[in-house]
């Protein structure tokens, strides 16, 4: 189409008359190319398109609305170009955005949707800082102030076991139940170090397996005077290893197993020495675990189905888990009726 520089319609097309509305001969000579603007557009015409055709001598992808016969819109991109021979006339070519609009108008609600999932996340971010703090606070408490007066137990029991033998049942029973308790605790103090650290450290010496192993079953002998517990070394030679993390896998698979477990029969604990890796087992006799429980029952807070006076939260087989990743490890589980269930936590030989 072309224009006087007042807007007036000196020749336009067929296409763009159908556009708004009109027959080519109703709009030249007789209507201006602003008249066909919404208020805003006009508005826009005046104070800017007329201006910068003036200076410029050309404008390049305006997009206005134009606003057809009947009052609905349809937005346009325009080009325009001032033509000086001879009195001054403009070009102005065009052509329907409806695509373009509505590409525009999908990107500014994906802006404004991801503004608002920044908005969100920098929420949950500052969250989950409130609950680190918190979680850290209470591992500072439990830590302290719970294993505190568990210490004051110990000693007691210690004392009146040696003032009162009459009475060394129950003082057994009581040191139990407080090597129970811390047991609990050193439990929760992994899991919240587990979740908010993103696993447990191993702290990785040369040691004797069996050795150990044998120490700690004796130990544990002494925790569950009820069970029998049998210990079982293959292979030999040293290991590189956490002490302090092998024994807590220990007891929490010993624990395990005499939670779940038959008591008539006896609860082996092996340990095995290969070239490249070393071992920990803990086997006990009793109804199979179901194949589809399996991989469930490593999770935080999942306990067993099987019979047994089960006095845990839930937490012993994560531990043992994070303990065994700690050492580049895994741990596996078989369980058949013939074979009895076999938690088996195998390392690395060597660190590096």
């Amino acid at each position: 189409m072309r224009t006087r520089p007042n807007g007036t319609f000196l020749r336009v097309n067929a296409t763009f008359a159908s556009w708004v509305g009109y027959a080519p001969h109703e709009l030249l000579y007789q209507r201006r190319f602003q008249e066909l603007l919404t208020v805003g557009g006009r508005i826009f015409h005046q104070t800017h398109w007329v201006p910068l055709l003036q200076m410029q001598g050309s404008i390049s992808e305006v997009k206005l609305e134009l606003v057809h016969r009947d009052g609905t819109r349809i937005p346009v991109v325009l080009n325009a170009i001032v033509r000086k021979d001879g009195e001054p006339v403009h070009d102005l070519a065009a052509f329907v955005a409806r695509d373009r609009d509505k590409y525009e108008k999908e990107l500014v609600a994906s802006r404004q949707r991801l503004e608002q999932l920044v908005h969100e996340l920098a929420t949950l971010h500052e969250e989950a800082k409130d609950r680190a703090l918190f979680a850290e606070q209470m591992m500072g408490i439990v830590s302290h102030d719970l294993r505190n007066p568990i210490g004051t137990i110990r000693m007691g029991a210690a004392l009146l076991e040696r003032t009162a033998p009459a009475a060394r049942p129950v003082i057994q029973r009581l040191a139990r139940a407080a090597d129970r308790a811390d047991r609990l605790i050193t439990d929760l103090l992994d899991f919240t170090r587990a979740r908010l650290g993103g696993g447990l450290t191993a702290s990785c010496h040369p040691l004797e397996l069996h050795a150990l192993v044998s120490a700690a079953v004796e130990d544990l002998r002494l925790a569950h005077p009820t069970r029998v517990l049998q210990h079982r070394a293959l292979g030999s030679g040293a290991c590189e290893a956490d002490s302090h993390r092998l024994e807590q896998l220990i007891g929490n698979l010993v624990s395990n197993a005499v939670a779940y477990g038959d008591p008539a029969h006896p609860i082996v604990v092996e340990s095995s020495i290969d070239p490249d890796s070393f071992s920990v087992s803990v086997n006990n006799r009793g109804a199979p675990i179901p194949k589809e429980l399996h991989e469930r029952l490593f999770h935080p807070m999942t306990r067993g189905s099987q019979g047994g006076s089960a006095r845990s939260v839930g937490l012993g087989l994560f531990i043992v888990q994070e303990i065994a990743k700690a050492h580049g490890g895994r741990v596996d589980l078989s369980s058949t009726e013939e074979a009895g269930t076999t938690f088996r936590a195998t390392f690395p030989r060597t660190r590096g």
